[in-house]
């Protein structure tokens, strides 16, 4: 009954809007870190990236996780059009680079068609003000992997390249991030 009590809290939690305080025309902080693509580690910058175009910037929980497994796929499954709207993707979480590097390239979720930052100590999370949870010694992954780190609030910024965020979103399912960052991006693209 514990357990069913214990659950339902979280849910309900994991339902409500995101705590982050970063809003639309809010500067998003510039951040690097070691990030994964397809598998193989790389020095991923932010600043960088928004040479390119606008970025979506997705916070979530932790690799292997039910609502984050679905995520990654539909971000995955999404990336062309992201690309059409001229945009780019990186999922940053506070998972190690060799669970990133898994989690990256597996078919079943990131696919090799985004990076995935990993952010151990939690320093680019709090820079987005995205509120991150100490994690419990007992918690696995769908894998039955121990997790072993906190995790950070599910919330997703739309950053345009003058480093301006345009939309966050949060207290939404996981797919539904990805609905509204591709909407937000293809608006963005609408514009030029």
């Amino acid at each position: 009954m514990k357990r069913l009590l214990l659950g339902c809290v979280v849910m309900s939690l994991a339902s409500l809007p995101a705590g982050a305080d970063l809003k639309p025309g809010d500067a998003a902080p510039e951040f690097t870190a070691q990030a994964s693509m397809n598998g193989k580690a790389f020095h991923y910058a932010l600043k960088t990236a928004l040479k390119k175009g606008p970025v979506v910037v997705y916070f979530y929980p932790s690799a292997y996780t039910g609502g984050c497994n679905i995520e990654a796929h539909t971000f995955s499954v999404n990336a062309d059009k992201f690309a059409a709207a001229g945009a780019s993707i990186v999922g940053v979480s506070l998972d190690s680079i060799q669970r990133l590097n898994d989690f990256s390239k597996d078919p079943s979720y990131c696919a090799g068609k985004f990076p995935t930052a990993s952010d151990p100590d939690g320093r680019i999370a709090k820079s987005f003000d995205v509120a991150v949870e100490a994690g419990s010694p007992g918690d696995v992954d769908t894998r039955g992997q121990a997790i072993g780190h906190g995790f950070a609030d599910r919330t997703t910024f739309i950053v345009t390249p003058d480093g301006k965020i345009v939309d966050t979103i949060g207290g939404v399912k996981p797919a539904e991030h990805v609905e509204k960052a591709l909407a937000a991006v293809q608006d963005l693209a609408a514009k030029k």
